[in-house]
């Protein structure tokens, strides 16, 4: 049982977190951060992201523009791409340490014990990536809504609403989560050795032609 339980275990958590890395690169790069609606003018759909400002026009297309600087943003859009780049190298770092702590990797296969601290100091770098993927997307969520609901902005002025790209990131950072909790758990799981596995193959096959030559006339 515990043969099949750990890969399985371990395949689940590199898929999820892998697929956790890549929605948080993508989140890093969508323009898609926060969406405006101008009621004026409903051919035009602005979005804000960390690294440029858009605007969709239905006959145009999507015309961007990075910006100026850096201190220029507000605050929670500078702390926010500090934070999703390094929620991708925490991410990236997590992967390459857990995919040499993997069982099925052959590198280092008689050193278990420095396999397990690599699955380990994996599993902890896909938590870190993960939550430093939710902290951003949530202040800006959060922001957004306060200024949505600021009663001290005219109903006139166009409201920012949530844009795609923080749904992807809530997502991304789940998967994080999920994925290093699924390879930490293998850590304590049942460990069995392929040495161990070849010998009770063995001494099986043994049993087998034991018994088969005591039926034999």
């Amino acid at each position: 049982m515990a043969l099949v339980y750990r890969p399985t275990m371990q395949l689940s958590g590199i898929v999820f977190s892998l697929l956790g890395w890549v929605l948080s690169c993508l989140t890093t790069y969508l323009p898609q951060w926060k969406n405006l609606n101008l009621e004026l003018n409903e051919l035009e759909i602005w979005t804000m992201g960390l690294w440029q400002a858009c605007v969709v026009q239905e006959e145009g297309g999507m015309q961007c523009k990075d910006f100026d600087s850096f201190l220029a943003l507000p605050p929670e859009l500078r702390i926010s791409r500090i934070l999703m780049v390094f929620s991708n190298g925490s991410g990236l770092l997590g992967l390459l340490l857990s995919g040499f702590g993997l069982d099925c990797s052959k590198i280092g296969e008689r050193q278990q014990e420095q396999k397990k601290r690599l699955l380990l100091f994996g599993g902890m770098l896909f938590w870190i990536s993960g939550i430093t993927a939710i902290v951003p997307v949530s202040w800006v969520a959060h922001s957004t809504v306060q200024e949505f609901w600021d009663e001290n902005i005219p109903d006139i002025v166009p409201r920012w609403d949530f844009g795609e790209a923080l749904f992807v990131g809530w997502l991304a950072g789940f998967c994080l989560i999920l994925g290093g909790s699924l390879l930490n758990c293998t850590i304590c799981s049942t460990e069995v050795h392929p040495s161990s596995v070849r010998y009770a193959v063995a001494e099986q096959q043994d049993r087998c032609q034991h018994l088969e030559t005591e039926i034999r006339p």
